[in-house]
């Protein structure tokens, strides 16, 4: 039970990733990770499903993800529609393609070899490689992306956009770039929770930001000061206690469908820890 949890953490983390990217970096409330999420799932199934290898249904589950955040950042940059409302629109459109791609509102895996299939340990031992190496991978992804001169530019147009307008960086470029890596990211976390529960499901993706801010924000809580690569571990670390939370409230026999108010429960705590602790350091310095 703890390996599978702490497998799931890291599935989990990969979400929490790809948030960050827009989120933390660029600022943008992107509400197109609740459809991209379960888009990537949709189609990392439905092609594993038609006898597709899993690297390459995982792949353009990808693929999908990254399609996902290139329709919002395209409305938001060139439609001019309101961050929030792009994505409630792409967020609400991918229900029906994964409908399309499903042909059902859920389709299981039945006897078919998915990504964890490939190694050569025991499962539960292959799930959590398989979420040791995808985390390892998109955060040495994601290093590598922040410190190119693209890269600093996202970064400058997180910040202070009209500042970076001024150096001469397309901000618009930019923001369409950070929502199409970002859900690309998410999905793949879709793709691969996806063939670890061996099914995709039309409404898998309804509560997945709560999920993902919780991890960046419990890592935030935890650990304060620090650098990109660290605060990407941070996410980790959040991640893993996060459903090891989760975990605590199922094994207090609190029914799973309670789950969706818990996590919000526990997200609210989470951003309010530093307001608290604010006031109380506040309160120390002036007593003395």
């Amino acid at each position: 039970m703890i390996l599978s949890t702490v497998a799931q953490g890291l599935f989990w983390t990969i979400l929490g990733l790809g948030i960050f990217m827009t989120y933390r970096i660029l600022n943008f409330p992107d509400m197109t990770a609740e459809g991209s999420f379960p888009l990537g799932g949709a189609v990392a199934v439905s092609l594993l499903s038609r006898g597709i290898d899993p690297i390459l249904a995982t792949i353009g589950a990808v693929l999908a993800g990254a399609l996902a955040g290139l329709v919002t950042g395209l409305l938001y940059t060139k439609g001019k529609i309101p961050t929030i409302l792009a994505g409630i629109l792409v967020m609400t459109s991918c229900n029906s393609v994964i409908l399309f791609i499903l042909g059902t509102s859920h389709l299981g895996l039945l006897n078919t070899k998915v990504i964890q299939d490939f190694l050569p340990f025991s499962n539960e031992f292959n799930i959590l490689s398989v979420g040791i190496i995808a985390v390892v991978a998109v955060i040495f992804g994601m290093l590598f992306f922040l410190h190119t001169r693209i890269g600093q530019a996202y970064i400058a147009t997180g910040d202070n956009p009209d500042m970076a307008r001024s150096f001469g960086i397309r901000t618009g470029r930019m923001e369409l770039l950070g929502l199409v890596v970002s859900n690309g990211i998410i999905a793949l976390s879709g793709a691969l929770i996806a063939q670890y529960e061996q099914s995709a499901d039309v409404s898998r993706g309804i509560g997945v930001i709560v999920i993902g801010l919780a991890s960046i924000i419990i890592g935030e809580v935890l650990f304060r000061q620090l650098s990109m690569g660290e605060r990407f571990i941070s996410i980790a670390i959040g991640a893993i206690l996060y459903q090891f939370l989760i975990l605590g409230v199922l094994v207090l026999g609190f029914p799973s469908s309670y789950l969706r108010i818990i996590s919000a429960v526990i997200l609210a705590i989470c951003l309010m820890i530093p307001v608290f602790r604010a006031k109380i350091l506040k309160g120390v310095r002036l007593h003395k």
